[in-house]
């Protein structure tokens, strides 16, 4: 339990919010990657391939490859236990040219034990079109290791997948003539009508004009025109790196198979009573007014003033929280008793019921 309370300190209190680039809160409209898929084969493993008689494709694609190479084995009986049959997959990044190396990732399909020491061999990539746009060979490096024996074998994570990084060679570009675009939009990862307000207000700051208008909460549209630069890659390169803070929804995230509690800062709860065991919490916000000197030119503040009391007492009375309590400091309070994580979550449960937790309250 110490450590997932301890969890749950270091998640509970986030820092004060700061502005972040443009870059991490948007994805550019066209410029994004494409997923490409092939299959091939894999040789060289040490007696963990794939069965023939549970795998008759992978007899098929080798009898296939040995012909094109010359070889005929047009009906030989040949039972290989070095060769795996294998789906071979990878992400072709925008902008990539002709010459450039992807990583590509390697899963069996048959009913191989191990793709350890393994070599794919020559293997075509093809895109959602079933144009070829690159071609995948290496050794695989495994995530996962295997030892057996007569009668016990031991197996420690994932042998049958692996990857090989730079395995694969982009042979056609995706035409895309970037240069030629006169506008473009920006689609935020997180839909916010403050966010996409303040990224318009930003860039049209930086530029001296109005570029950008906000279409809705998750789209900002940018004329590239009217930057007057050079090439829209000029312009979103200069508006990329541009700094706004984004807004954020309050939201309390809980785990309850880890017993992990995820909160934002702007989480609030209204008055309620509160009672589980013997435990009592009372939680009471006093603000207080404080005067400048008479005669000045100061202006009257608001000085927050908590008063927590925490006890465990012999469970015969509620615990109050008051209106306008932050609930960083309910589960603090709550964490300084050694409340249990799982109990922590029961009692957000009751409170998000009662309709006292003014946030968005997610359950894994």
């Amino acid at each position: 339990m110490i450590r997932a309370v301890f969890l749950f300190l270091c998640l509970a209190f986030p820092a004060a919010a700061s502005p972040i680039r443009i870059k991490d809160l948007v994805q550019f409209d066209g410029v994004r990657g494409n997923d490409l898929v092939g299959y091939g084969l894999v040789v060289g493993l040490n007696g963990t391939g794939d069965g023939i008689r549970n795998s008759p494709f992978t007899e098929e694609i080798m009898s296939n490859l040995l012909e094109r190479l010359g070889v005929n084995v047009a009906g030989e009986q040949y039972r290989p236990k070095n060769v795996a049959a294998v789906f071979v997959t990878a992400a072709l990044p925008p902008f990539a040219r002709a010459g450039g190396q992807i990583d590509v990732s390697v899963s069996a399909i048959g009913d191989s034990k191990s793709l350890l020491g393994g070599t794919l061999i020559m293997t075509p990539l093809n895109g959602a079109d079933g144009q070829i746009y690159a071609v995948a060979q290496g050794t695989i490096i495994a995530g996962g290791i295997s030892a057996e024996g007569d009668a016990a074998r031991v197996v420690q994570g994932v042998p049958t997948a692996g990857v090989i990084p730079s395995g694969a060679r982009v042979e056609r570009e995706v035409e895309f003539d970037f240069s030629s675009l006169t506008s473009v939009r920006l689609a935020l990862r997180t839909a916010d009508f403050t966010t996409a307000g303040r990224i318009e207000q930003v860039i049209n700051q930086e530029f001296g004009r109005s570029i950008a208008v906000m279409l809705d909460s998750g789209t900002v549209a940018l004329d590239l025109s009217g930057a007057r630069m050079a090439s829209p890659a000029h312009v979103l390169g200069r508006v990329e790196n541009l700094l706004v803070e984004p807004e954020t929804r309050a939201r309390v995230v809980v785990d309850q198979r880890s017993g992990t509690i995820v909160m934002g800062e702007d989480v609030r709860i209204s008055r309620v009573a509160v009672a589980q065991g013997n435990l009592t919490l009372r939680i009471e916000e006093s603000p207080m007014v404080v005067q400048p000197n008479p005669f000045t030119d100061g202006e009257s503040i608001v000085v927050p003033r908590t008063r927590a009391d925490i006890n465990k007492g012999d469970g015969t009375g509620l615990a109050e929280i008051t209106g306008g309590t932050n609930l960083s400091e309910v589960v603090a309070g709550l964490n300084a008793l050694g409340v249990a994580p799982h109990d922590m979550i029961d009692i957000l449960k009751s409170i998000n019921a009662a309709g006292a937790l003014h946030a968005e309250f997610l359950v894994q």
